[in-house]
């Protein structure tokens, strides 16, 4: 399958996702990946692992991308040659990513059972008693998780916690937006977060809030 979604959220940043549909061996006609990269799918245990990062490859060729101008820092981050910002997300059979100007993140996640165990451990879980039903809670949840995601990656500074430092505000689903602040080392930055959802899925993707940082500072 082709691409699935483009999004051109402004001027300088685009969102794109791919559901991998395909065989290893289609995705991988065409990639040149490079001994960095190669090492890495290699050492991947799962074809849905390796299926999915050469997805990525393709999402990066529709940015106008290749293999050789993507690097990793040493937390892992990844990072364009060119001095463009690129965030990257994998879940199952569905990967993204985002390229813009500013600093971004993007997360997908499968919306399953699973969150409602963890939920304590990144977001207060009482501010949720209004929601209608299960169903709701898991879709929410998985939003506020992805905001998190996204904002950790952003930031990008080791001790990060996503239950003490990142408060994400409430929204409701028709609004397809919110804001969070991250609070840490006695630091303040704010969040602008775009989400949405497809097939059992959550996707969403940030930027910082320029306007509210120079209002800041």
């Amino acid at each position: 399958m082709p691409l699935y979604k483009r999004i051109t959220p402004n001027d300088h940043t685009k969102v794109f996702i791919w559901k991998v549909e395909e065989s290893l061996d289609w995705l991988s006609r065409g990639i040149k990946l490079t001994p960095h990269c190669e090492r890495r799918v290699n050492g991947m245990k799962s074809e849905i692992h390796r299926r999915g990062f050469m997805s990525i490859r393709h999402l990066m060729a529709e940015a106008g991308y290749v293999d050789h101008d993507l690097f990793y820092d040493e937390l892992g981050k990844p990072h364009l040659r060119d001095g463009k910002n690129i965030s990257i997300t994998h879940s199952f059979n569905f990967t993204g990513i985002i390229v813009s100007d500013e600093k971004v993140g993007i997360d997908i996640e499968k919306q399953r059972n699973k969150i409602l165990k963890i939920a304590e451990k990144f977001t207060p879980l009482e501010e949720y008693h209004t929601l209608a039903n299960e169903d709701a809670l898991i879709r929410k949840l998985t939003i506020v998780w992805g905001a998190k995601e996204s904002i950790y990656k952003m930031y990008a500074e080791p001790g990060l916690g996503f239950l003490q430092h990142i408060n994400v505000t409430d929204f409701d689903f028709d609004d397809s937006k919110t804001t969070a602040k991250v609070s840490f080392n006695g630091n303040s930055s704010f969040y602008k977060l775009n989400f949405l959802e497809f097939e059992g899925f959550t996707c969403v993707y940030g930027s910082p809030e320029t306007e509210k940082l120079k209002k800041e500072s």
